[in-house]
């Protein structure tokens, strides 16, 4: 069943869940890929208009939409980083029975409508706050400039930071890995295929296979003596893409190579490595998109607000590792506060073509968010 119906009616001060699905379909329905995210902040900041948590569209396009203190010495805010814009690929917007389709449901307007359902629902509460809750969509984290999270660094030195991810509305996320992008590029003059020189192709395999086997070197240095390191605590190389070619005097390759980096890597001396055998070969290569790996507390006022919460709901919490990247790796060294990532959401759909969210799932996530946040925002009552 294809949705049509609109979801333009204004916000009130109490949602219903009718209102939290709404305004989630209403955020899948604009197709936001890295870049084209302006027209959705600007959709939400109208949709918030009438409600207490007003909205603004920043200069690098980040939706910002803030729950004021209502204390006269309020603390440092809580702020709730999400992102806007998805991978390519356009997902027709759809239900079928308790699923919800489309692009983005669960990486990451899933969790971003969740915190924004949450902080809404704080907002009808008449207890006083004694710090503001910050909600942000950030553009481009899909991309390898994470320019909205940038953006507000020095915005805000907040007390906590929750990471807009799929992590499932039963757990949350403590760390994520590092990355870097590797470009390689070989050439030489064209050669007749009787020949017995290598091929460019050749050539820039053999590199591959040699990054390769470095890291499994690495790998195997580093594993602790009960056995192999984990996915969390390895180097993982990946090649994203190879293309060749030729203009009948010289032949090229190029290779696309992902890093995923454990914590605690020195990603400068894995580059200095990749450059000198690429120059050995008479190669070029280029490196960018550098994050490191960011693993947070398992132990804190934060993580504790979230395991109440969930326990409250009878819900076992559970903890995890990522092997990509978030806004978590830009944020986390800077802001230096408590941290976790939550949202609704199978991360294992993500960038697929199949992605959905369970609504259940949606609302129950909305809930433990608001009882977490409850916890940090609210004036503790004089006893």
């Amino acid at each position: 069943m294809t949705i049509e119906r609109a979801v333009a009616e204004p916000a009130r001060s109490a949602w219903t869940l009718a209102d939290e699905e709404a305004l989630l379909i209403g955020m899948l329905q604009r197709y936001t890929p890295s870049g084209a995210e302006r027209a959705l902040s600007e959709w939400l900041c109208g949709r918030l208009d009438v409600s207490a948590l007003r909205g603004e569209v920043d200069a690098v396009g980040n939706f910002i939409a803030e729950l004021p203190a209502t204390v006269d010495r309020p603390e440092p805010p809580c702020v709730l980083l999400g992102h806007l814009d998805t991978v390519s690929g356009a997902i027709p917007v759809r239900r079928e029975g308790e699923r919800l389709y489309g692009r983005g449901a669960v990486d990451a307007k899933g969790p971003l409508a969740a915190f924004i359902a949450a902080t809404l629902r704080l907002a009808a509460s008449p207890a006083p706050r004694r710090r503001a809750v910050i909600v942000v969509g950030a553009v481009e984290e899909e991309a390898a400039t994470s320019r909205g999270a940038r953006a507000v660094l020095d915005r805000w030195r907040p007390a906590y930071t929750i990471i807009g991810e799929p992590s499932g509305a039963s757990a949350v996320t403590l760390g994520y890995k590092g990355r870097l992008l590797v470009s390689y590029r070989i050439e030489q003059p064209v050669a007749h295929t009787a020949r017995p020189e290598e091929g460019v192709c050749a050539r820039a395999v053999a590199f591959w296979q040699t990054a390769q086997q470095a890291a499994e070197q690495w790998n195997a240095a580093q594993a602790p003596p009960n056995g192999p390191a984990t996915y969390f605590d390895a180097l993982m190389p990946s090649l994203r893409a190879i293309n060749s070619g030729s203009d009948g005097f010289t032949e090229w390759c190029e290779l696309e190579i992902g890093y995923r980096l454990p914590p605690d890597f020195d990603a400068a001396a894995l580059e200095a490595w990749l450059m000198q055998a690429a120059r050995a070969e008479g190669a070029q290569l280029t490196c960018r998109g550098a994050e490191a790996a960011y693993r947070a507390p398992r132990h804190g006022p934060l993580v504790s607000a979230f395991v109440r919460a969930m326990r409250a709901g009878g819900i076992a919490p559970a903890f995890k590792l990522k092997t990509g990247t978030s806004d978590m790796n830009v944020v986390g060294p800077v802001w230096n506060c408590p941290l976790l990532a939550y949202g609704p959401g199978d991360s294992a759909l993500d960038h697929t073509p199949n992605e959905h969210i369970v609504l259940p799932e949606y609302f129950q996530a909305i809930a433990i968010l608001e009882r977490a946040l409850a916890e940090l925002v609210y004036t503790p009552a004089q006893g």
